[in-house]
């Protein structure tokens, strides 16, 4: 009777999983141990000091493919493959950093998606007291801008750091925000829409890029994307929006979206 351990134990000891043994059987690594009288495979220390050397290659990086032929090799074929290895790991260390870097990036409210000038006018926004629904909304329309919209996205940051110079439209701002709160058919919704309108009117600045004929004009279906991206989340301010473009359009103000030419 052939003493030994069964798979189970045999993976336990060598700190990898039942799966991964029999992945190592498969790819020919390892040796598959006879069965015993009793049906079962047993792992002896032979089969157990194979899985140990594959595990410690495949840790350190080596791949599968390659650790067959080093088990096999002499000493001194055995230091090229492990020499050839390492230089492998170490031309990765650059690009494994960058993903760290882009992961602690992400972590810090999504900086990796988004420039340090976007982030900052984010900050401002919170420092002003707009809400963290709002701020968030505006991080979301920023990484959407930036990635549907690219040559409009600088142009696109000035206009928010116009309008954050302006009391009215923060004033303006924070109360179509708390509209959210008010029903569907509140006569305010569309008086907030005239005041809105008016004040961007009166302050045609604030509309800055949105006019321009060349960027926007030509990316009306990445500007409702946009523009709508939380319709469903906020659908008092969506309406505030399209009431909005609607009373500065027939003012003969070009705003991108179906009905621009």
């Amino acid at each position: 009777m052939r003493h030994g351990v069964t798979i189970g134990q045999a993976a336990a000891f060598v700190g990898v999983t039942v799966k991964t043994v029999r992945h190592y059987h498969k790819l020919g690594l390892v040796a598959e141990p006879e069965r015993d009288s009793s049906g079962y495979r047993r792992y002896g220390s032979a089969e157990l000091l194979q899985l140990v050397q594959v595990r410690t290659l495949a840790t350190a990086g080596v791949p599968l493919a390659e650790i067959g032929p080093m088990l096999d090799a002499d000493t001194e074929q055995f230091a090229t493959a492990l020499a050839a290895a390492e230089r492998r790991l170490t031309e990765q260390i650059p690009d494994l950093t960058a993903r760290r870097d882009t992961l602690h990036r992400i972590a810090d409210n999504d900086r990796a998606l988004l420039p340090d000038h976007a982030c900052a006018i984010l900050d401002r926004m919170a420092g002003l007291g707009f809400g963290s629904d709002y701020v968030a909304a505006q991080r979301e329309a920023l990484v959407l801008t930036r990635a549907l919209v690219p040559e409009g996205f600088d142009s696109f940051l000035t206009q928010l750091e116009r309008r954050l110079d302006d009391p009215g439209y923060i004033e303006l701002t924070k109360c179509a925000a708390k509209a959210e709160t008010w029903e569907p058919d509140d006569p305010r919704i569309e008086e907030l829409a005239s005041a809105i309108a008016d004040h961007y009117l009166a302050n045609p600045a604030l509309l800055g890029s949105l006019t321009g004929p060349h960027v926007w004009t030509n990316a009306s279906t990445q500007y409702r994307l946009i523009n709508n991206h939380r319709g469903d989340q906020a659908p008092i301010s969506s309406r505030l929006t399209a009431l909005t473009e609607t009373k500065l359009r027939s003012a003969g103000i070009r705003i991108p979206g179906p009905d621009s030419s």
